[in-house]
């Protein structure tokens, strides 16, 4: 029997990895990328695969590219369209490569340079059914064109000038710093700038091109009050480079445009504002071209996560949190029926109708990475082959409990192999968000590794998760330490009914928001043995006006909010062994609050630092990495020190640490 790739953590993280989906027009291709790491093991290579979209035969290699190739779109004549940092034939060579656009003829032959911009591309949108292509692409708000943007680049890099002015917010955006460059629309044909002047209306939009060419949709972004930034329709005429605002409701954000086949309609996603008392609320718009918005299907009960239009038009194919899944809805605008179309434990996204009511998409779950696969219009999934699936080193379950309240709570919990010989001692992972769902793979929180050694894994759902109704949410809103902590308690002692895990051994880990909780819970209960808090708000008095969009969360955060549900103001009640874990690049949840929590933890908890300077605590501290841990090398540490901390506090093994820490 192969040995589990869940037990070696080179082989786990040099499993190749499935992200994107592109369809042609016609349906007949399909691709998506590979990503593989490379020899040195510090970072994972690109590559575009063809699928068969029967399903039959193995997917095909298509490029080779020794930096990657990534973000594949297919052109009305069948043509691909990608991203490459390759170095263009002709160029000078003074210069670094940026990402180019690059497309690889239908009837064959080598990839050809189409687009190489000073500031690279970071997105393309290609017409169904026009020679026109777009690419979003930043350029420097003093140059007066897309050629002179080079020069004010150049002007910049020999001056070694890093500065930016800022005369609005937000300034930095989860990792990185935001400007001067500000986000264009650049149509590829005569290499002309579509959005001139566009401020910071472009970062972070939802664009689609209308299957003619014409016209695009945008989510465009404008100020408000209380230095906010909300999401309005803007209709950008290709042709002119006009722009007109088609929706706008001062009350919500509107995004992800889907401009109907026809290009009568556009279809959204609305995100209403929240307040102290509210969560928010997503539901369907539709704007038809000169009537009022109307919401679809206003009544259902879920938050759609993304949409797009059949090719014929008839239906809008919707994904939601439902339950545990991500399911693929079909919705009726004209009567708003909803019909769910797959009935399985995935979670779609990268959906892409295809004709004949074909959909593509990725799907995965706990117990499968992504993978594509073809909806057809009975119902049946059609697995397209790809990267093949690990064994998995165990089982996954669903359970339920019930709440203070009477409401049902439900989780998945991993378990080990049967053929453990004892119970496995259990570590509740608490999600992020705090709008979202254990519903889907993840590589970076991967419960495997943990059932390859022996734990069961709990990954509830608790007040706040989406995918449950609108009242799910409330329940936590503004309260975060309330029902969101008590759910928690409730699933914990659900599993610990389990015959298969060990009632006495437990631990508690999540990161960002599910850090939040985790010190949350280290700061009302002592029943756990450790501890493990990623990315953490610690006192939200802090960490509401410092984080990279401190309006957003302003809405919900009053003082008395963050006083109420501030887990550092318990922090003397604190004795659980606590491992915190932080990158200096994180700007969603900025390192002040590691700083803090960790200086909290060795002075004021109520299992101090000894006055030797020792400690039960440890802070694991990435300099160069922001909210997630991205790197290979770093995301291996990061396993290495939570299983050591884990064995310590849960198994009494010796706390083994790699010399790569130095």
């Amino acid at each position: 029997m192969t040995p589990s790739p869940f037990l070696d953590l080179d082989e786990f993280l040099a499993l190749p990895r499935v992200a994107g989906l592109a369809v042609s027009p016609d349906g007949t291709r399909a691709v998506t990328t590979v990503g593989e790491l490379n020899l040195k093991g510090t970072e994972y290579v690109t590559a575009i695969w063809e699928l068969d979209v029967t399903g039959e035969r193995a997917a095909r290699r298509l490029t080779h590219g020794t930096k990657g190739e990534s973000s594949p779109v297919f052109t009305a004549t069948g043509d691909l369209l990608f991203f490459a940092t390759r170095e263009i034939p002709g160029a000078d060579g003074t210069d670094e490569p940026t990402p180019s656009l690059w497309r690889l003829p239908a009837d064959g032959g080598e990839a050809v340079a189409v687009l190489d911009l000073a500031g690279g591309v970071e997105a393309v949108h290609a017409a169904r059914a026009a020679d026109v292509t777009l690419v979003t692409a930043p350029l420097m708000p003093s140059a007066t064109d897309v050629a002179d943007d080079a020069r004010v680049r150049t002007l910049r890099k020999d001056a070694k000038v890093s500065a930016i002015l800022h005369t609005g917010y937000p300034v930095r955006h989860w990792d990185h710093d935001i400007g001067p460059a500000e986000p264009h629309l650049v149509d590829v044909s005569g290499v002309r700038d579509v959005t001139p002047q566009p401020g910071g209306g472009l970062r972070e939009a939802g664009v689609d091109l209308s299957t003619d060419g014409r016209f695009a949709v945008v989510s465009w972004a404008v100020p408000g009050p209380g230095a906010s930034i909300r999401h309005v329709l803007v209709r950008v005429d290709v042709a002119t480079g006009t722009r007109t605002t088609i929706a706008d409701d001062p009350l919500a954000d509107l995004g992800s445009p889907a401009i109907s086949p026809d290009g009568s309609a556009v279809a959204f996603v609305r995100e209403s504002h929240s307040t102290p008392e509210h969560a928010p609320r997503m539901t369907l718009g539709l704007l038809v071209f000169g009537q009022p918005v109307t919401t679809v299907a206003e009544d259902w009960d879920r938050w759609p996560a993304s949409v797009a239009w059949t090719r014929d038009g008839s239906a809008l194919v919707v994904t939601a949190d439902d339950g545990g899944r991500r399911p693929v809805f079909l919705v009726d605008p004209a009567d708003s029926s909803v019909t769910r179309l797959t009935s399985d434990d995935f979670a779609y996204t990268d959906v892409c109708p295809a004709p004949g009511g074909v959909v593509f998409a990725l799907r995965s779950s706990y117990a499968a990475a992504p993978h594509p696969v073809r909806l057809d219009p009975d119902g049946s999934v059609t697995a397209l082959r790809c990267a093949d699936a690990p064994d998995l080193p165990g089982e996954v379950v669903d359970v339920s409990a019930v709440a203070d309240d009477g409401t049902e709570v439900r989780s998945w919990l991993v378990l080990p192999g049967s053929e453990a010989d004892e119970p496995a001692p259990l570590v509740l992972w608490i999600h992020g968000g705090p709008l979202g769902s254990w519903n889907s793979w993840h590589w970076r929180w991967n419960p495997w590794l943990l059932a390859a050694r022996g734990y069961a894994v709990l990954m509830p759902d608790p007040a706040l998760s989406t995918g449950y109704g609108q009242d799910f949410v409330e329940r936590g809103w503004g309260a975060w330490g309330f029902a969101p902590y008590t759910d928690l308690m409730a699933a914990t002692d659900e599993a610990l009914r389990h015959p298969r895990v060990d009632a006495t051994r437990t631990a508690a880990m999540g990161g960002s928001f599910g850090g939040y909780m985790a010190n949350w819970i280290a700061g009302h209960t002592d029943r756990f043995d450790a501890i493990v808090t990623h990315a953490s708000l610690w006192a939200l008095d802090q960490f509401g006006p410092t984080t990279d969009g401190a309006y957003w969360w302003a809405r919900e955060m009053t003082t008395a909010m963050a006083e109420r549900n501030s887990p550092h103001r318990t922090v003397g009640e604190i004795a659980t062994p606590t491992l915190v874990i932080h990158g200096d690049k994180d700007y969603r949840v900025p390192i002040g609050e590691g700083l803090r929590l960790w200086f909290d933890l060795l002075t004021r908890s109520g299992l101090p630092a000894a006055d030797d300077g020792t400690s039960p605590h440890r802070f694991l501290y990435f300099p160069t990495e922001g909210h997630w841990v991205l790197a290979p090398q770093h995301t291996k540490i990061w396993y290495q020190v939570i299983l050591a901390f884990l064995g310590l506090h849960l198994r009494g093994e010796a706390e083994e640490l790699p010399d790569t820490l130095g």
